[in-house]
């Protein structure tokens, strides 16, 4: 018995580590790619970005070459006949099972937790180099494309020389109280201050103009600092639920349903009063229809929130899902052609599991759906499973 959960294990080892190298590599060059070319990158900056983007890339890989090399791994030995083997020994095929099994449910376990490092520690990394490399990107595409966009403001350029801005329309977007204002100068310059993690815009001889008619002129140099990255990123209330550690989302949640009650509390004593002094008007204006998407809001961030978790359990355990099918689908068609049983696994996976998940994750953030129903996808997959191992055992 040892010997066979070692000889399994040697094989399934060998063939996982084997195309997860190559599939990773794959996955980290797409997804570098894919940031070079939507963030306009420097090439001396994709290689800080690639220990960030790696265990992105190993969330998507690890489940699909888990499955390439079970398939290879149970269609070698059912076409060598080494299950019949088996069988006429009095064991059962599980014996060969097992340690496929126990593996797989321990890499879902270590897929979850790179889930958790991809959109928290991953995605913070990838952020740091894009606002390290602001400068640089931004005079490759002024030079370019003669504008650049950033958070809170534009810029468009006549023309770029070396470093100095010619001609060049700085739109600062409201923040808060502050209004949108346009300042148009005869040059710039720009330059990182990454101590205080600004983008200073040092302009010569313009005009500004404020929203509301307030225009006034400049002399010399002026210089506007542009803070870099989103002044909320630090604040856990104003992240993204997809972005959060998974050990926070459980206070953030509770957090979220006491902002949700004091708020709803807070409407309900406005309406009281307006009802008391029969401002009915006031009950139908604008304002209200305001705070209703307000409180819309408030209530789908509540349900991305509890569907976060369940999204990350269940896509880590697609790992275990995978195995339960692509192994007693392997040892069923006794093909020693591995991408055989590999691509009769993998396409209903495609149609089925991945179609499952997106639409149950949608709805489940819409609040259509219980957070649980995201694992509908996996129960299939589960289902599909239960049913070749008991034709695997049983023939």
């Amino acid at each position: 018995m040892r010997i066979l959960t070692r000889y399994i294990l040697a094989e399934l080892g060998k063939w996982f580590l084997l195309s997860l190298t190559a599939v990773t590599g794959m996955f980290s060059i797409i997804l570098v790619v894919d940031k070079a070319l939507d963030k306009g990158l420097p090439p001396g900056q994709l290689l800080r970005l690639t220990p960030y983007i790696l265990p992105e890339a190993l969330v998507f890989a690890v489940p699909v070459t888990l499955l390439l090399a079970t398939t290879t791994v149970y269609s070698r030995i059912a076409g060598s006949n080494e299950v019949v083997a088996i069988k006429s020994l009095g064991l059962s095929p599980m014996v060969i099972l097992w340690p496929t099994l126990a593996l797989s449910f321990l890499l879902s376990l270590g897929t979850v937790v790179l889930y958790d490092v991809a959109v928290s520690w991953g995605r913070d990394g990838v952020r740091r180099v894009i606002v390290d490399s602001v400068e640089e990107i931004a005079y490759g595409m002024l030079r370019t494309q003669r504008q650049f966009s950033g958070p809170t403001f534009d810029i468009n350029v006549r023309e770029v020389q070396d470093d100095r801005l010619i001609g060049p329309t700085l739109t600062l977007k409201p923040r808060g109280n502050t209004p949108p204002s346009t300042i148009t100068a005869e040059e710039a310059i720009l330059r990182t201050d990454r101590e205080n993690n600004v983008l200073k815009i040092i302009l010569y001889d313009g005009t500004v103009m404020v929203e509301g008619g307030v225009t006034g002129r400049f002399h010399g140099r002026e210089v506007y600092e542009i803070p870099l990255g989103d002044p909320s990123e630090a604040d856990v209330a104003s992240k993204s639920p997809s972005s959060l550690p998974m050990r926070v989302i459980p206070e953030e949640i509770l957090r979220q349903r006491t902002e949700i009650d004091r708020y709803h509390e807070e409407l309900a004593g406005q309406a009281a009063y307006q009802m008391l002094c029969g401002d009915f008007e006031g009950l139908l204006s604008t304002e209200w229809r305001t705070r209703e998407e307000q409180s819309d809001n408030k209530r789908s961030r509540l349900y991305r929130l509890q569907t976060e978790p369940f999204r990350r359990w269940s896509a880590g355990f697609s790992c275990l899902c995978f195995v339960l099918v692509g192994a007693p689908m392997a040892m069923r068609l006794r093909n020693a052609q591995p991408l055989t049983s590999f691509f009769l696994c993998f396409v209903p996976i495609l149609f089925v599991y991945y179609p499952a998940l997106v639409y149950t994750v949608d709805a489940a953030k819409g609040g259509r759906f219980p957070p649980f129903t995201v694992w509908a996808g996996n129960a299939i997959l589960l289902i599909w499973g239960a049913y070749l191992l008991r034709k695997v055992r049983r023939y």
